[in-house]
């Protein structure tokens, strides 16, 4: 998942690292919309809609328009007119909210519906190993290269890894790179020269290689190394995803037939959102309606719980926001949520390490966990498989990973992360072989990852986690539930044998 602290790979990396949530009342925070700066604002109307008045409106209240999403009721404006937003709202009524978006960010938001989607070539196997195979202990703990080798994924399936952007040219994931679809949605308008979403951070790059790194003789192989591969940059280099970009990401998803998506990461600088919150609450809906739009297009969301070791059922406080300025201590409460993990029928995603069990830093909760991956666990979970507890994955060669956690092999580069941001792409690469059996809609394809999954109890030790409360609130870790279901590891590991019917 996304942010250690502010670091170079978003929701999970390195060490601990931070999930997602917001608010109940949060304190006054001194917002550039207040400033005369150049801001991009998310616009929220009341129909689905952007009609011609309401262009007027926009011109006339000082903003420019950035971009339109009519499809949801949505507008991108810069403005640097002081007291844009409520002059905007003044003028207009079919405006529902307005918002600056990098005074007050968010992640995602939705709910689910099945919808028919394009029918795909079979999926063919990839069996076999590839020189750095005997180091994915992820993978066979999940039971990839056994699911591969009955089906490796379909070409006609592209992921939408929605991050940092991609490395096109590493050369495990150069043979899966669909370039028609890839894009960069940073600024909030898309933008598909390849150079606008190259990697520069690292991140997307290791979250591609663990969903589809290519069968090709080198490196490592990916859960389904058939199925294509689309780079939706949402995250800045430094690692920052502001709501525009998000918004632009999942409509770009659901207008180009992206069958999944993976969401590694949480958008900013609220680490919780609060729904009672005026600003918020504008960026909460519009993001809901995007992830709306692109699951009831086809497009299965898997996203990552966070990195907090925080009970997303009960939250009780935030230290950690806003992460882009100086954090504020808010109290909050369940009118707080995770986006997206916490929005109906997104795959929400915890991360366990080589003994299978929940890792130190990952976030949980009943109601919120869907399946738990392997993300690694370097203080409690080494093991002779697991040397330094990480997860391995493809890395691009001009971004520094810690000497100790880099592998090169026939020249290119890979390295070794943790985080319930290396878990999602697992059950991200799962799905895609779902939808490669011939399965379309989004609630079929959890509901099949949610059944296959190996049940797994909570610990009968919880006094591994005593050094390791919750970030934000420095509450002790609790795990609820039986074997079937709980909130460490929600139905239980995803396996990918049997997910494919294997």
């Amino acid at each position: 998942m996304r942010k250690l602290t502010r670091f170079v790979a978003p929701l999970g990396a390195l060490g601990l690292a931070v999930g997602f949530f917001a608010a109940t009342a949060p304190p006054a925070v001194s917002s550039p919309a207040q400033s005369g700066e150049m801001q991009n604002y998310v616009v929220l109307y009341k129909a689905n809609s952007v009609g011609a008045a309401s262009l007027a409106a926009l011109r006339q209240a000082g903003g420019t328009l950035v971009q339109t999403y009519p499809q949801i009721g949505v507008a991108i404006v810069k403005s640097d007119r002081v007291g844009f937003d409520s002059t905007l709202r003044a003028k207009d009524g079919a405006v529902q909210g307005a918002a600056a978006t990098a005074s007050f960010g968010v992640g995602l938001q939705e709910d689910t519906t099945d919808a028919a989607a394009a029918p795909v070539e079979p999926g063919t196997p990839a069996p076999g190993n590839d020189n750095l195979s005997g180091l994915q202990w992820d993978m066979d703990q999940i039971q990839a290269p056994a699911a591969r080798a009955i089906n490796g994924g379909s070409a006609s399936v592209v992921v939408g890894d929605i991050d940092t952007g991609l490395d096109y040219t590493h050369p495990d994931l150069a043979p899966n790179v669909d370039f028609s679809k890839s894009v960069s949605c940073v600024g909030g308008v898309p933008n598909q020269d390849p150079a606008a979403w190259m990697d520069a951070n690292g991140h997307g790059t290791h979250t591609a290689g663990t969903i589809a790194a290519a069968k090709n003789g080198i490196g490592m192989v990916g859960v389904a190394p058939n199925v294509k591969i689309a780079g939706i940059k949402a995250g800045n280099d430094d690692g920052f995803f502001f709501p525009e970009a998000v918004i632009c990401a999942f409509m770009w998803a659901g207008t180009n037939g992206i069958q999944v998506t993976n969401n590694s990461y949480f958008a900013d600088p609220w680490l919780f959102n609060c729904k009672n919150d005026p600003g918020q609450r504008a960026i909460w809906e519009a993001e809901r309606r995007a992830i709306r739009f692109a699951q009831q297009s086809g497009t299965t969301v898997v996203a990552a719980e966070g990195n907090q070791s925080d009970d997303l059922a009960h939250p009780t406080q935030d230290v950690t926001s806003p992460d882009d300025t100086t954090p504020v201590t808010r109290d909050i409460s369940n009118a707080c949520a995770v986006v997206p993990v916490e929005v109906p029928g997104v795959i929400g995603v915890t991360a366990n390490g080589n003994k299978q069990f929940k890792s130190y830093y990952s976030s949980y909760g009943v109601g919120t966990a869907s399946v738990v991956a392997p993300g690694g666990d370097r203080r409690l979970q080494v093991t002779p498989a697991a040397v330094n507890g990480r997860v391995l994955s493809t890395w691009p060669s001009a971004s520094p990973c810690p000497a100790a956690l880099t592998v090169v092999d026939a020249g290119a580069t890979y390295c070794y992360l943790q985080g319930t941001s290396m878990a999602s792409p697992h059950v991200a690469g799962v799905a895609a072989l779902v939808v490669s059996t011939g399965v379309s809609s989004p609630g079929t394809v959890a509901s099949r990852i949610n059944n296959t999954a190996d049940n797994l109890a909570c610990p009968v030790d919880m006094s591994v986690y005593a050094p390791f409360p919750a970030v934000d609130n420095g509450a002790p870790q609790v795990c609820q539930g039986g074997a079937g279901y709980n909130g460490f590891n929600g139905h239980g590991q995803v396996n990918a044998l049997r997910a494919i019917g294997g």
